[in-house]
């Protein structure tokens, strides 16, 4: 890519908080494993470090993942979507990306969805 970092960041549409929704998924397997949120200092810090910061709205403070549990986050590749306001972080993930200790965020519940069939629509 040949725009500058600066421009690349600039690109995203960050929500009335300065933030936008960060989709995390391992690299190889295309496994989901779980949402953070980035401002613009905290998608710069992934981009250029190798690891994944986010930007904690609990804790109002950056965190890279895995400073404290060890399960890090090497940084794969980093997209944007179509509309410039979500992003795709490809990552592999040592270790849970959960910090209840599952591999991911979304292995707890089922919200037993409907099967949809092409061509079918139910009411």
């Amino acid at each position: 890519m040949t725009d500058s970092l600066d421009e690349r960041i600039a690109a995203v549409a960050f929500n009335a908080d300065g933030l936008a929704p960060a989709i995390v998924q391992q690299w190889d397997t295309h496994e989901v494993l779980m949402l953070g949120w980035m401002d613009a200092e905290a998608l710069r810090r992934t981009l250029t470090t190798g690891r994944v910061t986010y930007w904690s709205r609990s804790r109002q403070e950056y965190w890279r993942k895995g400073d404290t549990s060890g399960h890090i986050q090497l940084v794969k590749s980093a997209h944007l979507d179509c509309d410039g306001d979500a992003l795709l972080i490809e990552v592999d993930q040592v270790g849970p990306a959960c910090h209840t200790g599952l591999r991911s965020c979304f292995d707890t519940a089922d919200l037993d969805a409907v099967d949809g069939v092409a061509g079918e629509e139910r009411p």
